[in-house]
């Protein structure tokens, strides 16, 4: 942000403390108070006693995304022996002293051990052969019957892997809270492993609330719509690695979503609903929630847009998440909080935000003042820049929102917008086009 619009912004705010603007906002809403973001985070994290799921030993082959629950010590050297890098001829570097393509040197050809004035033809990965300390490239000689001329001079060990240069006996290849990509894969396979301790996948059960909620393939009739936060959101929870469990739609009813609540709090990990958070009167499930154990409701409101009305709660020891039951809502609530909250619960050795990149903004970006705003944006490049275009917004129940964006930039509370020209930083969901 600029100095200047800092200022003003700063000016602005200086007029009313962060309290009090929170808590004029939230009654305009039907909320006493709205709590920032950081701080409603902190008191779930504090109501909560997280402990580490259980690990499992799956193949390595499945082992892909999954988060590793104990030290990978390597039990011997990577690579075995000092072996070649490249396809080319063994010798000793300093035979090869001053060759060039106008003065080669010339060696004969052995099959056996490398001594002075010969070289063995070799091929990435072999062993070197004894007496040999380097390799030159193929494409830096000229093979004439049993002799090759070599065009370059090198250095003892050049072209060469040398034994424990990739991992050391002894030495900690992959680490415990690592997600286990491809390359961690690669590594721990080098290594002889064929299975690998990791949590188990955290279990998230999925509620969605609403009289007017329909699932799809049903006929709507008048003021029905096709319910579709649970599969955005099961897809947010897989993505994490974590497995989600559908708990189906209920109605505006306390005593068919408590019960639903209660058991899905016996089978999962985490309880996340949608819908039904707000104030209104058909807004029953923190009243749900509560029926199930204490503390219950944590949080209720947060200084945030979209996902003003989310709600935090922690029943017999588990989390569950409160969200909005519009779209864009829901899957924000779930970006600021189930993310951090499932990072934690896989034992990770931090945690994952979204790959972010810096952009320039095309134009104003508007925002509330006294609440986070979580501003969607479509990321291009041009001319060897990243251009990030706002997304017009008329609510969180456009979906569309989403789909025409690929990252979302964060204005904070003290300030009413972005200016035009602004360079910001873009947390990405998808991938960037270049125009």
């Amino acid at each position: 942000m600029q100095k200047s619009q800092q200022a003003a912004c700063d000016k602005l705010l200086s007029r009313v403390s962060r309290h009090s603007l929170g808590a004029v906002l939230a009654r305009m809403k039907g909320f006493q108070y709205l709590t920032p973001i950081d701080v409603a985070r902190q008191k779930l994290f504090d109501a909560l006693q997280i402990k580490k799921l259980k690990v499992a030993s799956v193949a390595l082959n499945l082992a892909l995304n999954r988060v590793l629950a104990e030290d990978v010590v390597a039990q011997e050297d990577l690579p075995r022996f000092n072996r070649s890098a490249v396809d080319g001829y063994a010798l000793r570097a300093q035979d090869s002293e001053e060759a060039s393509q106008f003065k080669p040197k010339i060696f004969k050809i052995t099959d056996g051990k490398v001594v002075r004035g010969r070289a063995k033809q070799i091929w990435t990965g072999n062993p070197l052969p004894e007496g040999a300390d380097a390799v030159v490239m193929l494409e830096d000689t000229k093979r004439i019957g049993d002799q090759v001329e070599v065009w370059a001079a090198l250095r003892p060990f050049e072209n060469v892997s040398k034994r424990g240069e990739d991992v050391a006996r002894g030495e900690t290849a992959v680490r415990a809270g690592t997600r286990l990509k491809p390359h961690h894969l690669g590594m721990l396979n080098a290594l002889g492993l064929t299975q690998v301790k990791v949590y188990a996948k955290p279990k998230i059960a999925i509620i969605a609330t609403g009289n007017e909620l329909i699932e799809p393939g049903v006929k709507p009739q008048a003021n029905q719509i096709f319910e579709s936060n649970r599969t955005a959101l099961s897809a947010l929870c897989s993505e994490l690695g974590s497995e989600p469990l559908d708990f189906g739609i209920a109605k505006d009813n306390v005593e068919e979503i408590s019960k639903k609540i209660r058991t899905a709090i016996k089978k999962a990990d985490i309880v996340i609903t949608t819908g039904g958070t707000s104030t209104g009167a058909s807004d029953l499930v923190p009243e749900a929630v509560n029926r199930n154990g204490k503390p219950g409701v944590i949080v209720h409101g947060i200084a945030m847009r979209p996902a003003m009305p989310t709600a935090l709660a922690v029943v017999d020891g588990k989390p569950v998440l409160i969200l909005s039951g519009n779209p864009v809502a829901a899957i924000m609530g779930f970006e600021v909080f189930a993310r951090p909250l499932i990072s934690r619960l896989l034992g990770l050795k931090r945690e994952e935000p979204r790959p972010w990149i810096k952009a320039k903004t095309t134009r104003k970006m508007a925002a509330a003042l006294g609440r986070k705003t979580f501003v969607r944006v479509r990321v291009v490049e041009k001319e060897g820049e990243f251009l990030a275009e706002p997304v017009s917004a008329k609510g969180s129940g456009l979906i569309s929102t989403m789909t025409k964006a690929n990252g979302y930039v964060v204005v904070p509370e003290n300030c009413e917008g972005l200016g035009e020209g602004e360079v910001v930083t873009v947390f990405l969901f998808d991938n960037i086009e270049a125009c």
